[in-house]
């Protein structure tokens, strides 16, 4: 997968070198000089045109990093934890990378991707700072199959949706799950049912919602804290 940007870039070449392919450069100066003699044989220098087609046309600031595939974690791992996340139908990857960097930074243990058969994951790693090359993460399709092997192993399941009990007043098992649906569609009328608990951000202000990304980071806060 290509990815590209100076800070998730130096990011990855700082903490995943064993995963870095290639180093495309089309500016001087954009490394440091540590990383760019440790990484000397595999760069290569290239026109901002070129960059730009590898790009897509995104801003690439001068650096992109071939990096093998994102290696997905597996149901068996994620069930060893004690904080996890799934997301219920959620494609957009701005919005899935500013949860898997929050998730990452209050500590969730993983994450699972239901609902959907694949994302971009160079783009989650983009959009996430690099943070996902840190995360446990893995797709799942069918989030009756997660919610069922995770209450087998006692996960208590709380998802997210407006008109349940505020999140300020809640108390968490040890293991336990956020469940956040979709920004257009919010939780799946099947993964619904399995639900243990609703929960929602009590608002001081009428106001229909937040951001799927913006309400994460609230959620995973208040819930960071178990019983």
């Amino acid at each position: 997968m290509i990815i590209y940007g100076k800070q998730v870039c130096l990011h990855a070449l700082s903490q995943h070198e064993p995963s870095v392919k290639t180093v495309y450069i089309a500016k001087k100066g954009i490394l440091p000089q540590k990383l760019y003699d440790k990484y000397k044989s595999r760069i290569k220098f290239l026109e901002n045109k070129w960059a730009q087609s590898m790009a897509k046309g995104g801003n690439h600031q001068g650096i992109l990093v071939e990096m093998e595939e994102f290696a997905q974690s597996d149901l068996t791992a994620m069930k060893q934890n004690s904080f996890v996340l799934v997301l219920d139908s959620l494609t957009d990857t701005g919005n899935i990378g500013a949860i898997v960097r929050t998730a990452y930074a209050l500590g969730v243990d993983g994450i699972i991707a239901s609902g959907v058969k694949s994302l971009n994951f160079a783009s989650i790693v983009r959009t996430s700072s690099g943070a996902l090359l840190d995360m446990p993460f893995v797709i799942i399709p069918n989030v009756l199959d997660v919610i069922n092997e995770l209450k087998q192993v006692d996960f208590r399941i709380y998802g997210a949706s407006m008109g349940g009990a505020s999140i300020n007043s809640c108390k968490f098992t040890t293991k336990r799950v956020l469940l956040l649906g979709s920004e257009g569609e919010g939780i799946s009328k099947r993964a619904k049912s399995k639900i243990d608990e609703i929960v929602s951000i009590e608002m001081q202000r009428e106001f229909d919602s937040l951001n799927v990304s913006a309400a994460a980071a609230i959620l995973i806060d208040r819930m960071r804290y178990e019983v």
